[in-house]
């Protein structure tokens, strides 16, 4: 692959520091990279393969001489990437910014690369739930349309950044020490009321919308539909933030038009790029958050029948927040631009 002229934007965050550990591990091909993050974090510095960085304040004149830009979520995407596409960067999005916008492409390489052809400057990254359950829709979708999803998921407090995660080891400490525990960020950060994380679980992730449902839960049936091109997919969600510190899992229950036997699905889901089957009842053997963090495969497992539909079937999948559900599914579509030159 030809090597390019990188632009990281929230580089100080989690998945920030998620994307310097991938691009290290992956030999990811660039020549110059530039560290960008908020005033707040603007003079610090960063050791990154043998050399020092200095963190740089984003601004609308950081994008100059940047073939691609990784942006790490939050605020910064909606300000800065316009200036970044002007500048002649292609833009890689973890923010919800432009998630629907028809314009922009929203892709999971193994799932939907054609997308990335159509993009027009900006490519936006599905939220981090969507892209664990995708992965393992793909394959099961190319062997028979799918009607119906119903999914729960069981997220981290990775999924609420570094804030959530810090939030959940104070909270273990403070119940340790027998201390009155301190709730400040979840289940929403930017609202004034809050619960504790530790030895609960909240079914709330981000704001509760008109219908009733949260935008998390908004944001898994729209953006699976986008993904996967089918307007016409029935999709109901329901997503619980869980004492963990990273990796999600769900609870997916998928109704097809045809039969798909769990035999032919576990065949399917096998051979699907980034998708590791681990579903072996008699030995107690099947996805944990805690197995998959830090790991970039997907893993699948209680694949089983659901008698209650025709044509149905049920599965348990998990995957690392960070990772695959964030800096590395970007940074696979930014390998993709490269060797493709999209």
């Amino acid at each position: 692959m030809k090597k390019i002229n990188l632009a990281i934007v929230g580089v100080t965050g989690a998945v920030g520091q998620e994307f310097l550990k991938l691009i290290e591990e992956r030999n990811f091909p660039f020549n110059n990279l530039k560290m960008l993050a908020s005033s707040r974090s603007a003079g610090k510095k960063i050791n990154f393969m043998g050399k020092e960085y200095t963190v740089e304040e984003t601004t609308e004149n950081s994008f100059e001489g940047v073939d691609i830009a990784l942006f790490a979520g939050g605020k910064a995407s909606k300000v800065f990437a316009p200036a970044a596409v002007k500048a002649g960067a292609v833009c890689i999005d973890n923010s919800s910014t432009f998630r629907m916008d028809k314009e922009v492409p929203l892709v999971v390489p193994e799932v939907n690369p054609q997308a990335i052809k159509r993009h027009k400057g900006i490519i936006a990254n599905p939220n981090c739930s969507t892209i664990i359950m995708v992965m393992a829709l793909k394959p099961l979708y190319d062997i028979s349309k799918i009607k119906r999803i119903v999914v729960s998921t069981y997220q981290a407090v990775s999924g609420a950044g570094r804030e959530g995660m810090d939030e959940l080891k104070n909270q273990l400490d403070e119940l340790a020490k027998g201390e009155e525990v301190q709730a400040k960020v979840l289940p929403v950060a930017s609202l004034d009321k809050h619960y504790q994380i530790a030895s609960n679980l909240l079914p709330q992730i981000d704001i509760f919308m008109d219908n009733l449902y949260t935008k998390e839960e908004m944001k898994m049936i729209d953006e699976t539909r986008k993904i996967m091109e089918d307007d016409a997919m029935k999709i109901t969600a329901t997503t619980v933030r869980v004492p963990v510190f990273r990796s999600h899992a769900e609870s997916v229950n998928v109704e097809f038009e045809d039969e798909i036997s769990v035999e032919a699905a576990r065949a399917a889901l096998e051979k699907f790029s980034g998708v590791i089957v681990k579903d072996n009842p008699a030995e107690m053997l099947y996805p944990q958050p805690l197995e998959t963090s830090g790991k970039d495969n997907v893993e699948v497992g209680r694949i089983r029948k659901d008698f209650s539909v025709e044509h149905g079937l049920n599965f348990w999948v998990c995957g690392d927040q960070i990772r695959k559900g964030a800096a590395l599914n970007a940074l696979q579509i930014a390998e993709y631009l490269i060797s493709n030159e999209a």
